[in-house]
């Protein structure tokens, strides 16, 4: 049974304990972490959400106060109240492992059951029972931990948009399925029969029409919502740092949001970045990284060898040259003696979920050449192929041949893995770059149509325009993302606000008239009224957290995480309904729910 506070009032936080406080009463709150009971002597380690003190019950307390401290029991809830006195026998691995509390007096504002988790950081637990018991698992110091850094980074996003003139508007959770997407979550309208709204995926249109409004400046930190099938790190709900902006140009948004970088990290890590930013285009980093979103912490880049290899007698190289294919490499420069015949045999069967065929190697030792593909190629030729890996003793070069979505794709991705597995990527090493001028349009081939790599309202880069019809493989966007480490952290374009160009856009996406209007009719219903340039931006801010915290898993992030097939393991959602609710609603329900 729990006590009435009465008249314990708390008057500091356990983890503010210190030597200035020696002699004060004090009154401290929280949760039992664990006990200690040495016989006439019981010590305490008592938690709340800013750290640990040790509290002291011994002879010189009531007898009855000893006894009622030897009731209590992990996760108790109580409220001490006591001097604060100096530890003879310091810890020094506890901030306030200087001093202790010498109780006085002990009210059990709340009893516990043996909790199903430990609380502590290190409990190796299964993530299932972690977010079955979640308020349980956050008591966690870590945990803790990446909420209040959480609220730090929204804090600091805040000051610096007011600071710079930006207005936070919220804009509306149900609002009109979205064309060209992911899938929708839907809400259906009871009071509009057979009727449904969205929860939105980003609030893309609605922030356009803020700068038709006039708002010129907006942000805002905002739930999203994808009804998809989840990666390890993603969520069906997440949280999008959404910003956009009037009169600017691809320039002025870049600068704008490197300089909240900047104030973030100097916040949040106490790094200061260097501005600006590097800048790369998609077409570079394609060429050299095989992926759009390069880490630049290590090297290994992509090294095309298409020529050499057309003239080799290794079929697999030249037919995929001849096919149209590419054929390229990567040098793992120095670590040749890291791998084993195995270890490469591995990295095969990884490149293989990317669609390759197989990975070629070779090895440059002290004897030599070491290949299996060397047989295939002239010495003149595997000098030339050395050369352009600038190949040395020590030295591993793991090479793909396939078409080039596949080459750039496999090496891509194969280049951070074997980082991973060389145990060479800092967490507390920074590397960030924007990623300009992606393809405005992509050919989806279930669709035998183009779709818009962005979205259907970004710009084309202007020299580009004219190849709308022609060529529309060939057009840039003014589009760019922000790259940290390897991974995506934002996104964004300038936007169409010529009705012309939107039409022209609209054609190539293959889009009617009538098609357009139902669609985006109220969007080009505003544009009609004076649209001014603009552009915006969205971060991932759980990605961010990730970042900053060092986690490497999204649901260490988020206080109420989803598991990767959508559910929530503590609440039990999403559950059946009732017969009645289906029928407000006007939904029938055709599956078997046994």
């Amino acid at each position: 049974m729990g006590e009435r506070m009465g008249n314990l009032r708390r008057s500091m936080m356990c983890g503010e304990l210190s030597i200035s406080d020696v002699g004060k009463e004090v009154t401290l709150m929280g949760w039992v972490q664990r006990e200690r009971n040495l016989g006439g002597l019981m010590f305490v380690d008592l938690r709340d959400t800013t750290g640990i003190s040790q509290i002291v019950f011994d002879d010189s307390v009531p007898r009855e106060l000893i006894e009622k401290a030897e009731s209590i029991r992990a996760e108790y809830v109580i409220a001490v109240k006591g001097i604060v006195r100096e530890r003879q026998s310091k810890n020094p691995n506890m901030a306030t492992g200087d001093v202790e509390l010498l109780v006085s007096e002990l009210k059990i504002l709340d009893e516990a059951e043996t909790p199903p988790i430990y609380i502590k950081d290190d409990d190796n637990v299964s993530e299932s029972m972690r977010l079955k018991y979640r308020y349980l698992d956050l008591r966690k110091p870590g945990m803790q931990s990446n909420l209040k850094l959480r609220a730090k980074v929204a804090k600091t996003v805040r000051d610096f948009f007011y600071e710079n003139r930006f207005v936070e508007v919220e804009t509306p959770v149900l609002t009109k399925p979205t064309p060209e997407g992911a899938r929708d979550y839907l809400v259906p309208s009871r009071v509009n029969p057979g009727q449904f709204y969205a929860l939105p995926q980003s609030p893309q249109l609605l922030k356009q029409l803020l700068m038709v409004s006039g708002m010129d400046r907006y942000y805002q930190i905002v739930k999203c919502f994808r009804d998809e099938d989840l990666r390890a790190n993603r969520q069906p709900e997440f949280t999008q740092i959404d910003i956009e902006m009037s009169f600017v140009e691809v320039d002025d948004v870049l600068s704008m949001n490197e300089k909240l970088m900047k104030r973030l990290f100097k916040e949040i890590k106490g790094i200061d970045i260097e501005l600006p930013l590097r800048r790369m285009s998609y077409e570079e980093a394609m060429k050299r990284f095989g992926v759009d979103k390069p880490d630049l912490r290590f090297g290994f880049e992509l090294n095309d060898i298409s020529d050499i290899a057309s003239k080799s007698q290794f079929k697999v190289f030249s037919d995929a040259v001849a096919n149209g294919g590419a054929v390229k490499g990567i040098n793992l420069n120095g670590y040749g003696e890291s791998f084993t015949r195995k270890d490469i045999a591995s990295l095969e069967d990884y490149v293989k979920t990317y669609g390759a065929k197989g990975l070629a190697w070779i090895k440059v030792t002290k004897e030599g050449i070491t290949s299996p593909i060397g047989k295939f190629f002239s010495d003149a030729d595997m000098s030339t192929l050395l050369y352009r890996f600038d190949a040395k003793e020590g030295d591993l070069i793991l090479i793909i041949a396939d078409k080039l979505s596949v080459v750039s794709d496999s090496l891509g991705n194969l280049r951070n893995e074997v980082a991973k597995r060389l145990g060479i990527l800092r967490d507390d090493h920074y590397e960030m770059l924007w990623i300009t001028e992606f393809p405005l349009l992509e050919y989806d081939e279930d669709a035998k149509r183009y779709v818009a790599k962005h979205h259907p309202f970004t710009h084309p880069v202007e020299e580009d325009i004219e190849l709308l019809e022609s060529n529309p493989d060939k057009v840039r966007a003014k589009a760019y993302d922000l790259v940290i480490n390897g991974d995506e952290m934002g996104g964004g374009s300038i936007r169409i606000n010529n009705s012309g160009l939107q039409s022209r856009m609209f054609k190539a996406l293959g889009l009617s008239e009538e098609e357009a209007q139902d669609k985006f009719g109220f969007l080009l219903e505003a544009f009609r009224y004076g649209t001014p340039p603009h552009g915006g931006i969205a971060f991932g801010l759980d990605r961010l957290i990730m970042l900053f915290s060092g986690s490497s898993n999204i649901r260490d992030v988020i206080a109420f995480p989803k598991t990767q097939s959508a559910t929530c393991l503590m609440t039990g959602a999403p559950t059946h309904v009732t017969a009645e609710q289906l029928t407000e609603a006007h939904i029938k329900v055709d599956v078997d729910n046994e």
